[in-house]
């Protein structure tokens, strides 16, 4: 048994460590870590796992069970100025103090059963999955017919220009939901790639697609207005709009489409 707990006190510890690791540095060789992470972050994300790695092939050289020796001995120095009756019950008292370290609650080990279980289920689970990005169908539930504003920096300097070659989903949704002069923004031509979503009925579709800062974890859903008359890619799958930046007469802003082709998902879907 003692030798079993020190297996799982390893297992996770180290082991669950290294497993995140090589998973992190797997992605990165085969170019599927941006599904989780924004390319930027990848170097550092790659770096701390192989500083991982490296530790975990050095604490082979602790014995197992090492980790829990506490170091009780150190109270063990100092002259003997005791009775032979002081010794014995000073050994006494000793033994069952470190019976009382060792003994563990039984709703604490059940609880780090529980948590260790749960730990193991995900990482393995991570380890067997094929990567996937966030899905349509996951958005579906925070889509609307409002342009999502997307938070992200230069939020005042997107809002503001008319230089908008570059501009990708995230971008134009907050052009659409903060801009103060619409107008500026009519007549721009777009080619936007997203995910198709239903947009106010008998006015087209909204084009989506997730925008991330770090991670997975702060993504955000940015949306814009598509007007179309023709048929429209089906809900879920990816199209490719090519199209004109036009202001109504309530100065909304929309894109009113020239082309809508159905396309694969991209090899990175996100925008950063």
């Amino acid at each position: 048994m003692p030798r079993l707990g020190s297996l799982g006190t390893r297992w996770l510890g180290v082991g669950l460590a290294s497993a995140l690791a090589v998973l992190t540095v797997g992605l990165a060789v085969t170019g599927r870590l941006s599904l989780y992470i924004n390319p930027e972050s990848a170097w550092f994300a790659v770096g701390m796992s192989v500083i991982v790695l490296i530790g975990a092939v050095a604490s082979f050289a602790l014995p197992l069970g090492a980790e829990e020796d506490h170091g009780h001995d150190h109270e063990d120095a100092g002259p003997a100025r005791h009775t032979d009756a002081d010794h014995g019950r000073a050994s006494m008292e000793t033994e069952e103090g470190h019976a009382h370290a060792h003994a563990r609650h039984p709703v604490a080990l059940a609880g780090t059963v529980i948590a260790g279980v749960l730990a193991s289920a995900v990482v393995i689970g991570a380890l067997a999955l094929p990567p996937s990005s966030l899905s349509p169908q996951f958005a579906s539930t925070s889509t609307s017919t409002t342009p999502v504003l997307f938070g992200g920096r230069d939020v005042v300097t997107l809002a503001s220009t008319g230089d908008t070659a570059t501009f990708g989903v995230g971008e134009w949704a907050t052009v659409f939901a903060t801009a103060t002069d619409p107008a500026s923004f009519d007549g721009d031509a777009v080619t936007l790639t997203g995910f198709v979503a239903p947009g106010d009925a008998g006015t087209g579709f909204l084009l989506s697609r997730f925008v991330i800062t770090h991670c997975v974890i702060d993504a955000q859903l940015a949306a814009v207005p598509i007007s179309w008359g023709g048929t429209a890619a089906p809900e879920g799958e990816w199209a490719t709009v090519t199209g004109t930046v036009r202001s109504d007469s309530a100065g909304r802003l929309h894109i009113a489409a020239e082309s809508v082709e159905a396309v694969p998902e991209p090899e990175d879907p996100y925008e950063y």
